[in-house]
């Protein structure tokens, strides 16, 4: 029985697919459950936002542990090393050199001619393979280009240093016996393995996979969501009924793949998520006859999962609040949390910042920090002082949480007002909420955002 490797390429092709850019949270998750389903390979978007995509991708190759995290190099020798600073930190890290190989993707899309593409793919392999012994090769819209070009081009990758060849139908137009055809062909000029990226357009994802298999393909490429993807649930849910009659088998958990997709499903779909966190949200309100199991079951709703001792911090505040005002909202009560639970020690000190700003260009802003007597300092550009300031701070740290959420209140009256900024940060599927009050609403932000920070220090330690 022959076992057929899974790269899993969700990351990929939901960034591509989805009008509203994927949150950290999301990124993070879909890897972890690939990961935790026994996906071979998982496939990252290319770099876009070099500061912000390589955070990002450390923190994911950090949490990857098994399979093989690949990253498309680009199309230039500046983007294939900033492709693998990316991910060399990973347990497996691969380099994929991903181009056309059909005449109306090469000129349409790279304006370049069959010669200039052999040379190219032998440059960017070659490149790559300098920075990395894992170097692959992707031929972008094969079924619908020229058998004898494919057939050069991934000579010339597997002769210029490429370890694994893919071919894909782009396009989704292929049947079974073309894509079993391909595979023959492709396979029989390398001696390297061949996986092959099948399409579900017009609902052939694994009948053509099944193919591909039978004709010696090494491994496929499928997603556990999105459009036009061979599916990893139903391939998973094919080979465990007709595998034995192809001699394929898979490592996906089967048994455990469509309650993970589920469970991915509902962390990624925005608008599920941002209606029952609203919903949620407008339900809470609780004033001086509450009890600590309604504090418990408020912060719940919110996110947080509060201790025995901090929810009891909670409920003593929350009643002094009562005392003066009656009730408190969600956000009220959210700045409680923030203000009462979890107390850390200050692992990190806020010592100055500096920012400039316009209506014209970007903000820049100088953050620094001590950490246990050591001074440290970012410097970033950002939408605005607080964003700059903030990445600025992810800087100091070269580690990215996902800001889920920022509040501000103000305490006084007056152009002098003092003012309260909650931050609220996501760290492996948890919040953390920290508070900040000063009259300068930028140093307010920051002393929230150390407040988050200590606590997740405080719980990881």
């Amino acid at each position: 029985m022959r076992k057929i490797e899974i790269a899993d390429v969700t990351l990929k092709t939901l960034s591509n697919e989805r009008e509203v850019s994927l949150l950290f949270r999301e990124k993070s998750a879909i890897a972890s459950t690939a990961d935790a389903l026994g996906a071979d390979v998982i496939e990252l978007p290319p770099v876009k936002n070099q500061r912000e995509d390589a955070i990002i991708y450390k923190t994911i190759s950090q949490n990857v542990k098994n399979a093989i995290l690949a990253i498309p190099v680009g199309f230039t020798a500046e983007s294939v090393q900033t492709a693998w600073e990316s991910i060399k930190n990973a347990s497996k890290a691969r380099l994929q050199v991903e181009l056309p190989v059909s005449t109306i993707q090469m000129e349409y899309t790279y304006h370049v001619k069959q010669e200039k593409m052999l040379v190219k793919i032998g440059e960017l392999v070659k490149q790559a393979k300098s920075y990395c012994n894992d170097v692959e090769f992707i031929a972008v819209d094969a079924t619908r280009a020229d058998l004898d070009f494919v057939i050069s081009a991934v000579k010339v990758a597997v002769d210029n240093g490429a370890n694994l060849i893919t071919v894909c139908d782009t396009a989704g137009v292929s049947t079974p016996e073309d894509i079993a055809n391909l595979v023959k062909e492709v396979s029989s000029a390398v001696s390297v393995p061949v996986y092959v990226q099948v399409s579900n357009l017009i609902n052939m994802g694994v009948a053509s996979a099944f193919s591909a298999i039978k004709s010696g393909a090494n491994g496929l490429k499928c997603a556990m969501v999105g459009n036009s993807n061979l599916l990893a649930g139903e391939l998973s849910d094919a080979i465990k009924v007709c595998g034995d009659k192809i001699g394929a088998k898979l490592e996906l958990k089967g048994t455990k793949i469509h309650a993970s997709i589920d469970d991915l499903l509902s962390k990624i779909n925005h608008k599920e998520y941002e209606t029952s966190v609203a919903n949620e949200k407008s339900n809470i309100l609780l004033d001086s006859d509450s009890t600590l199991f309604d504090v418990s079951e408020s912060a719940i709703k919110l996110g947080y999962d509060l201790s025995e001792s901090d929810c009891g911090n909670v409920y003593k505040a929350l009643k002094n609040v009562c005392e003066k005002r009656g009730s408190v909202g969600a956000k009220e009560f959210e700045a409680l949390i923030a203000s009462n639970a979890m107390q850390a020690p200050s692992t990190y000190h806020f010592e100055s910042y500096t920012t400039t700003s316009s209506n014209v260009s970007k903000s820049m802003s100088q953050v620094t920090l001590k950490v246990e007597g050591e001074i440290i300092c970012g410097v970033s550009a950002g939408n605005g002082p607080i964003d700059s300031a903030f990445r600025a701070i992810e800087q100091c740290l070269g580690h990215h949480y996902e800001l889920d959420n920022f509040e501000v209140q103000s305490v006084t009256e007056g152009k002098e007002a003092l003012g309260s900024v909650t931050v609220r940060l996501r760290n492996n599927g948890k919040l953390y909420s920290g508070n900040g009050t000063s009259t300068d609403i930028v140093a307010a932000s920051i002393r929230a955002y150390v407040n988050a920070l200590n606590k997740i220090v405080a719980e990881e330690a």
